[in-house]
């Protein structure tokens, strides 16, 4: 499981969104769910993510972030020789931390 070791021990200061932004946008595909975002049935290109932290709440037990992930899509072109495009993307991930471990689960927002 990923831990934020970073992002939660910033947490209640004015750091933590350029914390937790820095992060995300070092995380690859293993650990974000991109490919389930993909629109075009291309690949998520992991190489140049950007992170925008939309809204922050906390619960007794976690922290949980509504997180916008901008990325690269892939696209393979067809048989007859076409380099592969690649398309801007974007989706919305649920990012929750435990407030102990620092253990992070990321979900796709529909």
């Amino acid at each position: 499981m990923t831990k934020l070791t970073n992002s939660l021990n910033s947490w209640g200061t004015e750091q933590f969104k350029q914390v937790l932004k820095q992060e995300i946008e070092a995380l690859g595909n293993d650990v974000l769910p991109l490919n389930q975002a993909t629109c075009q049935g291309g690949l998520a290109d992991d190489s140049n993510i950007s992170a925008l932290i939309n809204s922050v709440t906390e619960n007794d037990t976690r922290i949980l972030i509504k997180v916008g992930i901008f990325f690269n899509e892939i696209i393979a072109g067809c048989n007859c020789g076409d380099d592969p495009a690649s398309e801007n993307t974007y989706c919305e991930l649920l990012v929750s931390i435990n407030k102990n471990s620092a253990e992070a689960c990321f979900s796709l927002q529909s």
